[in-house]
């Protein structure tokens, strides 16, 4: 069986690109959410209310879902930080295992957030067209 060697750098270059997807995401859900307040102060129907009630937690949980993103990768940057302390440059087989599973959580959330924005937008053309 070939060893494969992952060097620290290698994990930490991805977080820094999960870090400013997650940080693009976060902006982004402000922007929705003014929308959200807007669309809310024009249309008192109470089907649209009750789809942008929707909305909005669905968004309060994808803000949620980056908190623990963020959070697992400083975590995650500090493990790697006491194992360069340690004068290695790189990661045991666990927490390879543990990266290569969080990347899967994040494409899945990736796909769920694409998801929710095009419903969003789909959702105000079509409270445009009327």
């Amino acid at each position: 069986m070939e060893t494969k060697i992952v060097y620290n750098e290698d994990l930490h270059f991805e977080h820094e690109q999960w870090k400013r997807e997650l940080d693009f995401w976060e902006d982004e859900l402000l922007t929705f959410k003014h929308r959200l307040e807007e669309m809310l102060a024009k249309n008192p129907d109470k089907s649209v209310l009750s789809k942008l009630d929707n909305f909005e937690n669905r968004f309060r949980i994808h803000e949620k879902k980056i908190r623990d993103f963020k959070q697992r990768i400083y975590s995650h940057e500090l493990n790697m930080a006491r194992i360069t302390e340690k004068g290695e440059n790189s990661i045991d087989r666990v927490s390879y295992e543990y990266h290569l599973k969080f990347r899967d959580q994040i494409q899945v959330q990736r796909e769920m957030y694409y998801d929710l924005k095009k419903e969003f937008f789909e959702f105000l053309t079509g409270l445009m067209r009327r």
